[in-house]
Order: structure tokens, then sequence, then C-alpha cells
């Protein structure tokens, strides 16, 4: 979450660095006059409250001199009433604030490069070279059916489209995928960690999937008062396995790995990529979370972006690591390299890991500091693909 002190005192800086992500100075302006406005009524509110204290301690002198006990009683009446009136504005002004609050993106890394969507992504490297056929590649989708590995008709008959089963040598393949990728992370001191696959709201808003996307979620209906959702990725209850904590300084870096199925409706991709497993409203993915102090963080970006292209590298698929451009972040996101593998039925690369630097974004919302001498501060928060295993399949 954007840090409402930051925006009040570095106006200027913070409008600059949004308008890379095409947010206007008007509504950062409205978000600006909503916490005066909610700084002023809070201020208000202890003023009176300052004042009735002030005032009740009078009655003992009011008796001994004789002055008149009824109009400090009065006076103290309406000063209760006008702090409860103020308490409660104050309330709502805060409701208001950080609901407006969670809807604004991170801000940008200053090294992030500037661009308003994919095609101004930066090429950082290319890692081997795609292998030349003397054929033309048959895709995914035709060669699974026809080694009877993937079944995606049976898959829409007991659900619905964009959902697949694999069989045989393709569920057997999933599995040592995903074994494999667990084993190398374990391996780069990433723990393993078995994570529950539906979450509550404050975990959702932890992590920036609500309240901006939750269109894109499948939620869970049910008789309780709270809601619950299906992850869409394991980065949604890693990082919020430390939810209001206050961490201990040693235990920084925190390093964690996960295979989870993940759940996205695909609400903005109409029409993309509907063939295969490309793009599902289930599939399976192995997930790095990190926790760092803010200073070792890019290091902690560039360690993970290192394990997810070893990884690829160590199956022989060529690859190359890109820069994303400040109209093509993820919400969450100050920095963010995504990986991209090549297929060669397509004859393009398309993304099979993204990994980001959240800064102290995500922290804020879900509350996870660290103690540092006597102060509590902010941990950063990391998380990246390692790997989305049907797209390596």
């Amino acid at each position: 979450m954007l840090d409402i002190k930051q925006l009040q005192n570095n106006f200027d800086e913070v409008a600059a660095k949004l308008s890379k992500r095409n947010l206007d100075r008007e509504t950062l302006n409205a978000l600006r006059s909503l916490a005066l406005e909610t700084k002023e009524s809070k201020r208000r509110m202890e003023e009176c409250l300052a004042l009735q204290n002030e005032k009740s301690r009078l009655f003992g002198q009011y008796k001994k001199e004789g002055k008149d006990v009824e109009s400090l009683k009065a006076e103290l009446d309406k000063l209760k009433a006008e702090a409860a009136e103020y308490e409660a504005r104050t309330k709502d002004l805060e409701l208001k604030l950080n609901g407006f609050a969670l809807t604004i993106p991170n801000l940008p890394d200053d090294s992030v490069p500037l661009g308003k969507d994919e095609e101004e992504n930066v090429l950082i490297k290319t890692v081997l070279s795609p292998v030349a056929f003397d054929f033309e590649p048959k895709d995914h989708v035709e060669l699974g059916e026809k080694l009877g590995w993937m079944d995606f008709e049976r898959a829409a008959k007991i659900s619905k489209s964009r959902f697949s089963i694999l069989k045989g040598e393709g569920a057997r393949l999933e599995r040592a995928l995903i074994n494999f990728m667990i084993d190398f992370n374990g391996k780069r001191g990433f723990e393993l960690c078995s994570v529950p696959f539906i979450v509550n709201a404050d975990t959702m808003q932890g992590t920036g999937q609500l309240p901006k996307f939750e269109e894109d979620l499948f939620k869970i209906e049910n008789d309780e008062d709270r809601a619950f959702y299906l992850i869409p990725t394991a980065e949604v209850p890693l990082t919020n396995l430390y939810f209001d904590e206050i961490l201990d300084e040693s235990a920084l870096p925190i390093k964690m790995t996960a295979h989870t199925p993940c759940f996205r409706k695909e609400a903005g991709s109409a029409g993309r990529d509907t063939r295969g497993i490309i793009r599902q409203h289930q599939f399976h993915k192995v997930e790095l979370v990190a926790l760092t102090k803010p200073e070792a963080s890019m290091e902690m970006l560039d360690e993970m972006v290192s394990c997810a292209s070893d990884m690829l590298t160590e199956l022989g698929l060529a690859h190359r690591l890109m820069a994303l451009c400040s109209g093509d972040m993820g919400f969450s996101a100050t920095k963010t390299i995504d990986i991209e593998v090549w297929i060669p039925s397509q004859g393009k690369y398309r993304e099979i890991s993204s990994v980001s630097n959240c800064g102290d974004f995500q922290a804020r919302r879900a509350k996870i500091r660290y103690k540092e001498g006597k102060a509590n501060k902010l941990v950063h928060t990391l998380n990246g693909s390692s790997l989305a295993v049907g797209r390596t399949i």
C-alpha cells in the first residue's frame, strides 16, 4: 500500500513516479485531500478529548470555590458530544482513506524502464539458443492428444473450458517436474512449505489481490460472515504467513518455496490462448517467496531470477530475461523481471516466470515488520514463479 506520509510530504515525487504507471495527478490529489481531512478530524477529536480531561479535573476546585458545577457539567456534556461526533467522523474517513489507498499501485523503482506496455519491455539477455528443427514442430495440444497424455474434451465435460486432464506419461511428467523444481529450489536455500489453497479476504488484501482484482478470483460462497477465496498463486499464503507479525532481525532473509494449484478466472483474457495448457483456470506452479531487509531486496531479486533461469538452463530450454517497463508491471511490484521460454510450435518466446520485488508495499498492507534495535521497520517482500508447470511441459 502507498505510504500516505510519503504522499503528503513528497507529493510531486510520488506523482511523477506514478505517472509512469499511467496514474493521473487528480487521483493522487483526491487521496491527499482525503488524508488531510482525516488528519484534521482526528486532531479536532483529540483536542476535544484533551479539553474534556482538563475540565473534568476542575470539579473539586469548583465545589471548593462555590462555583456553578452545573455549568461545568454542561460544558463537559457538550465536549463529550463533540468528541463522539469527531470520533465517528474520523473512523468513517479512515475507512474511506484506507479503501482509496488500497487501489493505488506501487511506486516503480528508478531502474524500471519507462514504457506503456509489453512492447516497451527491455531485453536483458538470452540464455541458450532455440533448437533448430528440420520439420515444423507440432504444438502441445496436437502432440498431447495424439499420445494420449492430454484430454481437454473430458475436462470440459466435468468442469468447463480452460481446464485440462493429464494422463499416463503426461501426469508423470508433471509430477516429475514439480519434484525437480522443489528440489532445485531447496538446494538454493528456499524452504519447502505446504500451504492452504483457500484463504480469507485479509490474506488476499495483504498481497494486493483485493480489492482491485476481485473479478479475477474464485470466491467461495459459504454461511459464514467472512469471505474465502481459492488462491491465484502460492505467493498469497506464503507472504501472509507472517501477517501482522514483528520478526527478529536475525530471522531475515526468509526464503520459501511451495507447489500449489492456482485458480484464476482470467477475466481480462477473453479469446487469448484458449487452446491447451498455456492459460487455464486451474494450473500448477512452484513459487518462490522471500522476506528481506530493505537494503537486501534487490540482491534477493537477482538471486531469485538466477534460480529460475538456472533451472530452465538445466532443463535445456532456451529463454530470455526481460525487464518489464513501468506500464507492464503488476500492481504490487516496484520492479519485475520476466523470464520467457522459447515455444518451438509458436516460434516465439512466452512468459514462464515473473519475479518481482514489491518493496514494502505488501508489508505495509499485511503489517509485516522486523525489529531493528528499538525500531520496528517494514520488511521487503519478493515473489516469483519457479516455474509455471504447464508452460514448462
